[in-house]
């Protein structure tokens, strides 16, 4: 399973969200721009010590993720979808995005 965050935007949630990658062994994907820095400093400050065990893949946008994931099967986590999270069946190389 990988997590993706499309643009985010506050850096707590986001240090939350990875923190978690981490302690389940999730590789976390974030598609720029950001609406924070992921710099050493900002990590430091943020108390993000686990973040240099986070396996984590920065994209420039949303064609660039796709890019370099070509044939990923994706769930958007949106309130418009057809089916409820609980009615799909994951599997282990899906992605779960989340975003704007």
């Amino acid at each position: 399973m990988h997590i993706v965050l499309h643009q985010p935007e506050i850096a707590a949630n986001t240090g939350n969200i990875g923190r978690t990658c981490v302690a389940t062994g999730t590789p976390l994907h974030m598609i720029e721009p950001f609406g924070f820095r992921i710099d050493e400093k900002q990590i430091k400050r943020a108390g993000m010590d686990y973040w240099e065990k986070l396996d984590l893949h920065t994209y420039i946008n949303y064609s660039d993720f796709m890019e370099k994931n070509p044939g990923a099967k994706i769930w958007y986590a949106t309130t418009k979808a057809e089916k409820i999270y609980t009615d799909v069946s994951f599997g282990p190389d899906d992605f779960i995005m989340f975003g704007k």
